[in-house]
């Protein structure tokens, strides 16, 4: 079952399952990023030169998490 198989719920699976009934292969391609970038690349560079205490942690790690925040 693939539910099982990945880290999706069977919800999901229902959805994907009835897309695919109704337009074919082409209804699971997908549609991009959920959202847009609201940095530019040279900008997000400036804001993480700040570090991550001038965004509000107290150490001063960047993590992928807090990178994405930014």
């Amino acid at each position: 079952m693939i539910a099982k198989d990945l880290p999706v719920s069977f919800r999901s699976v229902q959805r994907w399952r009835q897309a695919w009934d109704e337009a074919g292969p082409r209804a699971l391609r997908s549609q991009g990023p959920a959202s847009l970038p609201r940095l530019n690349e040279k900008q997000l560079e400036a804001e993480l030169a700040k570090g991550p205490a001038a965004h509000g942690w107290e150490d001063q790690r960047w993590t992928l998490a807090r990178i994405k925040t930014v």
